[in-house]
């Protein structure tokens, strides 16, 4: 039945879009690409506000706040990390009446998206960090904080550095005012840079049953890797070439081949029918003041607690029901609580799993997840490079992302000088490079990343350049071993829920079932979730339940005769916590 109603769309669908060509180039919005260019900050996308993935944020964050004018007996909770997730998850305990204590085991907030300022007073960011229009919890949580205008709005497109074109780009434009799915397919049919009509064409039969069947559809090719969904489908090599390598490396820091399709289609989905959900913005600013700092005012103005260096060392277990009965901390000191959250990146969840609970499946299934290595690099120039007001696709080998955050953010604006923040992916064998760059050194790394951009943009940097072109005064390289989890082929089906089989203990962090994937907005809806299983349990009311676990592991664990140890986190540097860590020279920055 399916298919044959794919059949009879197809001829509809592709007669649809051809039409869209007759939409003029002068309604796509065109970005001027060879000169430093500055926009004006364009307001919040109205749009993204009408759609029922917004509505649906819009009502948990509601439940929330009615809960909070009814609960009759808070909870105590002690939440295990301040990133995004354990930051969402006590601002939504506070809202419903409950005392969130949050206890950070670095002397930074915000986790993946945490930043540290060095002797020069410049802001070092753990990663590249973008707001899209289809992140509707991230907007609903700025529109509650009262902090919408701390986004920097850029126009709707997505930038693409030409890789047989050096110092050009080209983008895909979507036309103001025209609705979902339509306004994607303009944006895709006006560009004819990147792929043939013929090609465009050839990627309909694999993206129509997306739209037909929606999240079933796609859940069920997380068993194939993005080129297996292409073989399957019949798309054109150069469709990855073009496109799916781009945005493998900008979702999950993984190449096509290794990368489960069921990620692209996530993201594609959220695209294709929210009108404004692919639109970009920046923060204005470095993230611990600009995010995670009203986040945290708003939790003690509703009488919670954020504690910053206050590593967990072991969460002690009661021998009757295998319920917490405490946190012990590295410092010696002890706390309990009425109810506990994980709000951990998986790696670091896995070497505190208590004994008692390692060979239950809920907790077995970890193993199969862990987090992904990223390098983030920034890069200040002793002049204005050619300028893109947004976010730039560098398709190069060595690079994903890439933005002059001296032209995208208020902070870091700057008229005569570049500072770029690239990311570096793949950067390891399991990613897909040839290279470990993690276990590289910065000089490598940089000199590597500047020869790459000396070939993308050879009129402005490198030895080609006039004068020798830009000259780079500063740098700085932040590994992340263990960044959001590897989305790799198969991996959805091992992801827990945030109720676990253990009363009092809950699991928060982007790697916990959620539809948004390893992202700031899936970090913020996990902890929204945590949330509500709390206030769920604390008025009796039906919660969404645990989720089942697969029956490999369900038999992993019936033949598994002994527990495992937990190892507990060694060291207190950074990446012992999950975190990015800077090397300077032969020195290591601990934040």
């Amino acid at each position: 039945m399916v298919h044959h109603h794919i059949n009879s769309l197809r001829n509809h669908v592709v007669t649809t879009v051809l039409c869209l060509l007759s939409i003029s180039c002068c309604a796509a919005f065109n970005l001027k690409m060879n000169g430093n260019t500055y926009q004006a900050r364009y307001p919040t996308p109205p749009r993204i506000k009408s759609t029922e993935n917004w509505r649906e944020a819009a009502a948990l964050s509601q439940k929330f706040q009615i809960d909070g004018k009814t609960e009759k007996e808070p909870k105590t909770v002690a939440i295990i990390g301040g990133g995004l997730s354990g930051l969402a998850c006590a601002k939504y305990l506070s809202d419903a009446g409950h005392k969130p204590i949050v206890y950070e085991a670095r002397n930074v907030l915000g986790g993946k998206v945490s930043a540290w300022q060095d002797k020069d007073g410049d802001w070092i960011e753990t990663g590249l960090h973008i707001f899209f229009g289809a992140y509707p919890n991230m907007m609903n949580l700025f529109e509650e904080l009262d902090i919408e205008d701390r986004l920097q709005w850029k126009s709707h497109q997505m930038t693409f550095a030409m890789a047989d074109r050096p110092g050009e780009f080209t983008s895909f434009n979507f036309p103001p005012g025209v609705p979902a799915p339509f306004n994607m397919a303009a944006a895709i049919l006006l560009n004819n840079d990147m792929l043939t009509l013929e090609e465009k064409i050839k990627m309909v039969p694999g993206l129509l049953p997306m739209l037909l069947e929606g999240q079933s559809f796609i859940d069920e090719q997380d068993e194939l890797s993005v080129l297996q969904f292409m073989k399957k489908f019949g798309m054109p090599d150069r469709i990855n070439e073009e496109i799916f390598i781009a945005m493998g490396k900008a979702l999950d820091f993984i190449d096509p081949d290794k990368l489960s399709m069921s990620v692209v289609l996530t993201a594609m989905n959220r695209f294709i029918n929210e009108a404004d959900g692919s639109q970009t913005a920046f923060l204005d600013g470095n993230q611990p003041d600009r995010l995670c700092k009203p986040i945290v005012d708003h939790i003690a103005s509703k009488g919670g607690e954020v504690i910053m260096g206050k590593p967990v060392s072991s969460i002690e277990v009661n021998s009757e029901d295998g319920s917490v009965k405490c946190l012990k901390f590295a410092d010696g000191s002890e706390v309990e609580a009425d109810m506990y959250v994980s709000a951990m990146p998986v790696d670091v969840v896995k070497r505190l799993i208590p004994a008692e609970w390692s060979t239950k499946p809920y907790f077995l299934q970890l193993d199969e997840l862990e987090g992904i290595p990223v390098i983030n690099i920034q890069l200040w120039f002793d002049r204005k490079l050619k300028a893109v007001d947004g976010l730039c696709f560098s398709r190069s080998p060595l690079l994903s992302v890439y933005a002059d955050m001296s032209t995208c953010c208020a902070e870091y604006a700057s008229e005569d000088k570049s500072m770029l923040e690239l990311v570096f992916a793949p950067c390891s064998p399991v990613a897909g490079s040839d290279k470990n760059w993690i276990a590289a050194s910065d000089d490598e790394i940089v000199d590597a990343t500047v020869k790459e951009l000396a070939r993308l943009f050879p009129t402005e940097i490198g030895p080609g350049a006039p004068n020798g072109g830009a000259v780079l005064v500063k740098q700085t390289v932040v590994r992340v071993p263990r960044s959001v989890y590897a989305a790799t082929p198969g991996r959805g089906k091992f992801r827990p829920s945030q109720e676990s089989p253990i009363d009092n203990f809950v699991m928060a962090g982007d790697f916990a079932t959620q539809k948004y994937l390893g992202s700031m907005e899936g970090a913020v809806l996990s902890g929204k979730l945590a949330a509500e299983v709390i206030c769920d349990r604390s008025v009796g009311r039906k919660s969404r339940g645990v989720r089942d676990v697969h029956d490999s592991i369900k038999e992993q664990s019936e033949n598994r005769r002994e527990v495992k140890t937990p190892v507990g986190v060694r060291g207190d540097y950074p990446i012992a916590f999950g975190g990015g860590q800077q090397g300077t020279g032969g020195n290591v920055y601990h934040p």
